[in-house]
């Protein structure tokens, strides 16, 4: 009875399972890490963490070194929350390995285990140090000599005081490894006092040590010699994956000796590498596989070289790619559990049952990371650990083991109330009662022993197989399944009904793509598949399944598709020249309609996109899988492709071929547009647009600049050794200007000259105009406009022809150079300068120019601008309608001292709907306009002066007036103004004054 209960008891922990709150064995959620402690921390206080869930509460305990951690016994432990707290710790009792163990009713794990160190940095012992005394150009090393220390140093120098630290190149080196000071050759200014300086980077603590005095010796000066490698790396560097990798490289050496890096094994330094302190320090971050080897440093100077190497290593500690997980198995059945982990060396496996290492025995199975437990019974409940090791780290994984023994239970699994299945089948009832150990099945038709026969047998499983079904095994079957812990039993009906048949079977079909088809499947309702815009991709067999529930039949057609052919394979490009590709292919699908002809394609970097190609023969037909391509142009990289065709359609394109480019030839293509002219004295300047790339033909590519004085024999010639160059100077004291040359430029390559390009003139540069244009003359227009104007200067030879005039306007407040620039081209010798301030003194001056530039000023002539125009708008503006006219009247304008007096009055209207304005001009203040009513009027009134337009009124709106509302006005204004008592006809308005 005890038994039982426990086994219903442990039943019951495992229906739990859905439940939050459920019964499980220890997980870890934090597990310790090994740390470095600061000896001088203020804290004083060490803290390993270890968190564990698990229902019961685990209870935790701790090991150093393999040895329960008695808390009782040592008032410096503690354990809170799991975790261990050491006070007062202590380097020589608290250093070593640290593990959690954590411990419930299910079962215990071990934690990794996590190593505790402390940092220190003592001071150092020695107070002095002797003079070094070494020669000029020598080199020299200072050795610091770090005091008794835990923890990762860094190290520097100080030069006689303090902040005056060492600078670090390729003449002076501090390897982080020793501390030492190299200097590779000894110069004057390095005479002085070095003080090493030590930092824990743990603790910050920074200790200086003893100063070292050098000096140089007065035995003359060290000759040159060869590099000596003072500072370099182990012969082997076992570098962990992820980890950043250091080698130190320093040589000694007159002259100082430059540091490269490179791979015995010929292959580059990863690029991810980067050297500091002058090459001296290569550093490699996150070291991989790949970045392994045998590396090389090389010291060199002009009396040699000298090299030191050292093996990168490659190790990773373990680190998990497969796992175990948690296992509820019923009493007898059995377990296999895999656990795999990679890392450099290869990792080992050892399995822990509840913390204590796991022997293979019996039903214990042990092989690298798998487990297998065979028959399990209860106690073989329990936790499980695989631990995967290599000398590089240690890494767990844990899982429970749950067994249960439980009587037979349909609850969940009870058998199906209906199975159908048709004349002739078979048909498998399943029984499958939760149960544990495994129980005995019997089975029931009816109330009778259902007896074995070779139509019916009870599986392994207990399931009951029945074949040939026949009307007669229809009925009500019952499983019964007893264990030691009891009977339970389940019924269901068997129905057996008549198979199902297919009235109209789908049948093969042809077709072509694009069109659409029906495939009929008729059982006893319509299931027919269509298909429109049939693809290639639809071809295939197709099955119709006809499904009931008792069984089900297939019926098969075949679906051919006939469409465009596939991509042509394998485009070759078998030999090549400079103007033919010779090409080969494999035909791909034809889709079923043979393929009538290939087209070949080509591009180049200049070509846009694909382009189709000549070829030999002109048409390929379907049976021809090679052909020569004609007609390209040599020195081009070519790709090819092959498109093919059938009577369907025209397919997708092959894949492209490697690229080839063809071979060289004579360059053929001739400069264009060769031209010129200009420039500056003594030049002659020679243009023209450059061969473009596709068409030079050849590597080398350049240009050959011809020319001569017009009339001559004889050519003077120049070679340009650049493709891109599209012009050529020529200078010489000598060279008249503005004279005729004939020019023609030629190309060359790597192959030879080509021809030139047909003879064109090109003029020698001007000289600038030699005389100053005269009789210079400038009158104001307006407040804002200058009319200038003058005469060409009579010049007594063509080298300095004319091409424009340039005017300088500048008022006399500001300075010359910083006048105004008008530019005038060919004869014309008159101007207008415009956007001038008005009534203000402005100096204008004209000089000629040509392409060779300016010639001579004129003199200056001055000139005043007139008034600006009446700042105020005109006002009271009002209007009345008679007879088809309007009538404007508005008040006098009155310029101010400073401004141009009135001499009349524009007034501009337009219809409301166009842009166009008219304009009239009247030296009164009213005017008489005969307008359409029928439209909408826009009008603004401004005055005009000789200082130009003045400020403008408002616009005013005279809205349309109907035909018929006119003739009912009468011809007298006054009778005009009873019309109407909605409308008012006269309207009084006063413009807005500009200030």
């Amino acid at each position: 009875m005890r038994l039982l209960w426990e086994l219903l008891m442990l039943q019951s922990f495992m229906l739990g399972l859905a439940d939050d709150n459920m019964l499980h064995g220890p997980v870890f959620i934090q597990e310790p890490n090994s740390m470095i402690f600061p000896l001088d921390s203020e804290e004083n206080k060490v803290k390993l963490n270890c968190e564990v869930k698990g229902n019961p509460k685990p209870t935790i305990r701790w090991k150093l070194n393999g040895t329960n951690v008695d808390v009782g016994m040592d008032y410096r432990y503690s354990v809170v929350g799991g975790s261990l707290l050491i006070n007062n710790p202590n380097k020589t009792q608290d250093i070593g390995m640290y593990q959690c163990i954590a411990t419930n009713s299910f079962g215990t794990i071990v934690s990794r285990e996590a190593k505790l160190q402390f940092a220190y940095l003592e001071n150092f012992k020695t107070r002095t140090r002797s003079t070094v005394s070494v020669r000029q150009g020598q080199g020299m090393v200072l050795l610091c000599g770090p005091p008794p220390h835990s923890g990762e140093l860094t190290y520097a120098w100080i030069f006689n005081e303090y902040p005056s630290f060492v600078h670090q190149d390729n003449r002076r080196f501090v390897s982080q490894e020793t501390g030492n000071l190299y200097i590779a050759k000894v110069e004057t200014s390095d005479v002085g006092n070095y003080t090493c300086v030590v930092t824990n980077t743990v603790t910050n603590n920074k200790v200086l040590g003893p100063p070292t005095p050098l000096i140089l010796r007065n035995d003359g000066v060290m000759g040159e010699y060869e590099p000596k490698i003072e500072v370099q790396f182990p012969e082997t560097v076992p570098s962990a994956k992820g980890a950043t990798v250091k080698l130190e490289c320093f040589a000694l050496g007159n002259p100082v000796p430059t540091i490269s890096w490179r791979r015995a094994d010929g292959k580059q330094i990863p690029r991810k590498a980067r050297r500091h302190k002058s090459s001296g320090v290569l550093e490699i971050p996150n070291f991989q596989q790949e970045d392994s080897g045998l590396y090389e440093c090389v010291a060199e100077n002009v009396r040699g070289k000298n090299v030191a190497r050292g093996q990168l290593t490659f190790y990773a500690p373990p680190n998990w790619i497969q796992k175990i997980s948690d296992a509820h198995l019923a009493i007898e059945e059995s377990i296999f559990w895999e656990c795999k982990a990679n890392g450099r060396p290869k990792p080992s496996y050892s399995w822990l049952k509840d913390g204590e290492s796991l022997m293979p025995q019996d039903r214990i199975q042990i092989e690298h990371g798998a487990l297998t437990i065979t028959n399990v019974n209860l106690s073989d409940a329990g936790m499980y650990q695989c631990v995967a090791e290599n000398r590089h780290g240690v890494i767990f994984t844990s899982a429970e083991l749950s067994v249960i023994a439980v009587g037979p239970d349909f609850s969940k699994t009870l058998l199906k109330r209906l199975t159908l299945v048709k004349v002739g089948g078979e048909v498998i009832i399943e029984c499958k009662p939760k149960a544990s150990p495994r129980p005995t099945y019997t089975w029931k038709k009816g109330k009778e022993i259902l007896r074995e026969n070779e139509r019916i047998n009870i599986l392994d499983d207990g399931s009951l197989r029945i074949v040939n079904v026949t009307k007669a095994d229809a009925g009500s079957y019952s499983c019964i399944a007893t264990n030691h812990f009891g009977t339970a039993s389940s019924t269901g009906s068997l129905v057996v009904k008549d198979p199902t048949r297919v009235v109209v079977p789908p049948s093969s079909m042809d077709v072509t793509v694009g069109e659409s088809i029906v495939l009929p499947c008729q059982q006893d309702s319509a299931g027919d598949l269509m298909i429109r815009s049939i693809q290639l991709k639809h071809a295939g067999k197709y099955v119709c399944m006809v499904q009931t529930t008792v069984d089900k039949l297939s019926a098969t057609a075949d679906l051919i598709v006939r469409g465009p052919p596939g991509p042509p394979e394998a485009v070759t490009i078998d030999e090549i020249t400079d103007t033919t590709a010779q090409l080969s292919w494999r035909p791909g699908a034809d889709n079923h309609s043979p393929i009538t002809m290939y087209v070949i394609q080509a591009r180049t970097p200049f070509s846009v996109g694909w382009q189709a190609v000549n070829t030999v023969p002109d048409v390929i037909d379907g049976k021809t899988f090679t052909a020569t391509v004609v007609g390209l142009n040599p020195w081009v990289e070519y790709e090819f492709r092959a498109v093919a065709a059938n009577l369907i359609g025209i397919g997708e394109p092959s894949r492209s071929s490697e690229k080839r480019r063809t071979e060289e030839a004579l360059p053929e293509v001739t400069p264009a547009n060769v031209s010129g002219g200009g420039g500056s004295k003594s030049e002659l300047v020679i243009t023209w647009e450059t061969v473009p790339e596709e068409l030079q033909n050849g590597g080398g590519f350049g240009y050959v600049v011809a020319f001569r004085p017009f009339g001559t024999i004889s050519w003077m010639q120049t070679v340009v050794a650049s493709s891109d160059a599209s012009r050529y100077v020529f200078r010489n004291e000598s060279l008249p200007p503005f004279t005729p040359y004939e020019v023609k430029v030629g190309v060359y390559n790597n192959k030879g000259e080509g021809s030139f390009s047909p003879v064109t003139v090109v003029y020698s540069a001007e000289e600038e105009p030699t005389r100053a244009p005269t009789n210079v003359f400038a009158k104001s227009l307006s407040a804002s406009d200058i009319e200038v104007y003058w005469a060409s200067p009579h010049e007594t030879q063509s080298k300095g022809r004319i091409q424009g005039y340039e005017v300088r306007c500048w008022r006399h407040e500001d300075k010359e150079e910083n006048a105004r620039k008008i530019r005038t081209i060919g004869n014309r010798t008159s101007t207008k300068v415009t956007n001038l301030k008005g009534n203000a003194l402005y100096h204008l001056a004209v000089k000629a120019y040509n392409t060779a530039g300016l010639g001579p000023s004129s003199a200056t002539v001055n000139v005043t601008t007139k008034k600006p125009p009446p700042s105020q708008p005109p006002g009271n503006i009002i209007w009345n309608s008679s007879d088809s006219k309007i009538i404007l009247n508005w008040d006098q304008v009155k310029a101010l001292d400073n401004e141009s007096e009135v001499k009349g009055y524009k007034v501009l209207y337009r219809w409301n709907r166009q842009s166009s304005t008219s304009v009239i001009e009247t030296n009164k203040t009213s005017v008489e306009l005969s307008l359409p009513f029928n439209e909408d009027y826009i009008i603004e009134i401004k005055p005009f002066s000789d200082g130009g337009d003045g400020s403008s009124s408002e616009q005013i709106r005279i809205p349309k007036i109907s035909n018929a509302y006119a003739r009912g006005s009468g011809t007298s204004t006054s009778n005009a103004c009873t019309l109407s008592a909605i409308s008012t006809i006269m309207i009084s308005l006063t413009a807005r004054s500009s200030l």
